[in-house]
């Protein structure tokens, strides 16, 4: 059974309330009582019940981080980048995923608010943010991760991805490619319409190339296997030469599929790139180009503006951060 702080008191001779500015304004304690409490503490291995105290006084000192599936490298990043700026401060970070569900992002968020966290970093699933609002509207501050806020009503860092589509796009185009694939979804989730949309611009500049969607139910490898099965059977006049994937999971599962045909080569038949620049990126049987984001500084970032949040209230001017993404070439598109 744990140690009270009532067990303290009575191992030292003295009151709860002795104990308990023993722990919190030992200056208004005789040092001789403040050594005695010391000593029971000690002799009975109490160890001091931060998350109570801090949860009686209103709030935890932990921010609730919401991204969409940690299972993706990316995500992952950001949330180390997170922890690492938060542990600065005296927090710690609360990871859940929403795993692409509307519902699932609204337990999460529920499950954030009962426990009184500090602040909340999300990556929301859809456009609507009526959930974020009424959180924020009962006093707990919230920054977009991965995800700008067009009418900068909250503080969000982001990476440009309708720039990241176009270079990736246009990277292609530079290699003598003209049958493009974007593969990628669900494109109601902004970061995959973002970057579709920069793919577009790219192609449209020119008039001799094509872009064909090839639509998924999630961001995952299994999901890109589906999809480079899918363009492996295709007929040769008909299969894209290119293939732009909307992250290095979907960029992964269209290479094992096209290897495992044993008739396609990468990047001789069909070059391929990805998005996010994970570390698996690079380590594929064949190294995958990609758009990199920085990962560790968004999730850092995202903490520092939170912390600025908190501190001025409703008082906030909401910042915005927009990273650029950088081309990365590897062997996928013949560098």
């Amino acid at each position: 059974m744990a140690v009270s702080i009532r067990d303290v008191a009575r191992a030292a001779g003295v009151s709860v309330g002795t104990v308990s500015n023993v722990l919190n304004r030992p200056e208004v304690v005789a040092p001789a009582t403040v050594e005695r409490v010391a000593e029971a503490i000690e002799r009975l291995g109490f160890v001091r019940n931060d998350a109570a105290r801090q949860l009686r006084a209103g709030r935890s000192r932990s921010f609730g981080l919401v991204v969409l599936d940690t299972r993706n490298p990316f995500f992952m990043d950001v949330a180390h980048g997170a922890q690492h700026r938060a542990v600065d401060d005296g927090y710690t970070v609360l990871l859940g995923a929403s795993d692409d569900s509307a519902a699932r992002e609204r337990a999460m968020l529920e499950m954030f608010e009962q426990h009184r966290v500090a602040g909340v970093l999300i990556t929301p699933v859809q456009a609507d943010l009526t959930g974020l609002w009424r959180l924020r509207e009962a006093g707990t501050p919230v920054v977009l991760v991965d995800r700008g806020s067009s009418d900068r009503s909250f503080s969000s860092v982001s990476v440009d991805d309708v720039e990241g589509g176009r270079i990736a796009a246009a990277h292609l185009l530079d290699r003598g490619r003209r049958r493009i694939a974007f593969v990628g979804g669900p494109v109601d989730i902004q970061q995959v319409a973002d970057r579709l949309n920069g793919a577009r611009s790219a192609v449209a500049a020119r008039p001799d190339a094509t872009l064909e969607v090839f639509p998924t139910q999630a961001l995952s490898v299994l999901e890109g296997r589906r999809i480079g099965e899918r363009i492996a059977g295709m007929p040769a006049s008909e299969r894209p030469d290119a293939v732009f994937a909307a992250n290095d999971l979907l960029a992964m599962g269209v290479l094992q599929a096209l290897v495992m045909t044993g008739s396609l080569r990468v990047p001789e038949d069909i070059a391929l790139i990805g998005y996010d620049d994970i570390d698996f990126a690079s380590a594929a049987v064949v190294p995958i180009s990609s758009v990199r984001q920085p990962a560790i500084e968004i999730g850092s970032t995202a903490v520092e503006l939170l912390l600025r949040e908190a501190d001025a209230g409703s008082a906030s001017a909401h910042e915005q951060i927009v990273f650029t993404p950088e081309l990365v070439v590897r062997a996928s598109t013949g560098g």
